[in-house]
């Protein structure tokens, strides 16, 4: 994986525009990229996911822009190599299932509700010719979607977490999770999950830097029997959590 001088993994902006010069169109007088601007973020996003992971990504018009990085992090938190994986809602980049299949090797299963986010992900997972098995949701989150004889050594989501629509930033089905504090898709997800579990078997959950919504689905988790282990990150100047739930 490819390091840059200051030892972190990123791609500065210089290197990214003699990747993709059109990003040249966004830079300001003392050369920063406007991130401000979406297509800006787009372009950048394309080439960290080629330069840094190999990955050729199409981003949907209206779909959340997927940071490469901050995902290929928090699968490292929970991924050894080799393990049988479901994510729940891959999103229009599937980026996730890609870097689990072509950078950890993976035996991969993937849903996706949106139609549109659909067509996308099984576009990119095409075109970058992963081994991805990419299934359509109804809107159930895993049982009704996933066939009940399943079995997965890991379970894995960045999940909804807003407590209602927000406005600009994602689509409803993005980032709405519902529930007090965007906890209820995330508490329904651990509930169905103990079932498709191989014994031993965990669940691993992309969250932000909320307290109340990683106690509340925490303390659930407990609830239900996983031990739990928060591990938080750092994304540039953001922090994330890897919110990693282990069925006994």
């Amino acid at each position: 994986m490819p390091l840059w001088k200051d030892g972190k993994l990123g791609l500065p902006v210089k290197e990214a525009v003699k990747l993709f010069p059109e990003l040249k169109d966004y830079l300001d007088e003392r050369g920063r990229l406007d991130f401000s601007n979406r297509e800006a973020r787009i372009l950048y996003n394309r080439v960290i996911a080629k330069a840094l992971f190999g990955l050729e990504i199409e981003y949907h018009s209206r779909g959340l822009v997927t940071p490469p990085i901050s995902r290929y992090l928090f699968l490292k938190t929970f991924l050894k190599g080799g393990e049988k994986v479901l994510e729940i809602g891959t999103g229009h980049t599937a980026m996730m299932a890609l870097m689990a299949d072509k950078l950890f090797n993976c035996e991969v299963t993937a849903t996706e509700l949106d139609d549109e986010f659909f067509e996308y992900a099984w576009r990119n997972i095409e075109r970058n010719l992963a081994r991805v098995r990419l299934i359509k949701s109804d809107g159930g989150i895993i049982r009704g979607v996933v066939p009940e004889d399943e079995r997965f050594d890991v379970i894995f989501s960045a999940p909804p977490y807003y407590e209602r629509p927000t406005k600009g930033v994602l689509t409803e089905k993005e980032g709405v999770g519902g529930g007090k504090y965007g906890e209820a898709f995330s508490v329904g997800l651990i509930e169905e999950a103990r079932y498709y579990l191989r014994p031993g078997g965990k669940v691993a959950l992309f969250l932000p830097d909320k307290k109340p919504l990683i106690d509340v689905i925490a303390e659930k988790g407990e609830e239900l029997g996983y031990s739990v282990r928060d591990v938080k990150f750092k994304v540039g100047t953001r922090w994330r959590h890897s919110l990693v739930l282990n069925k006994a």
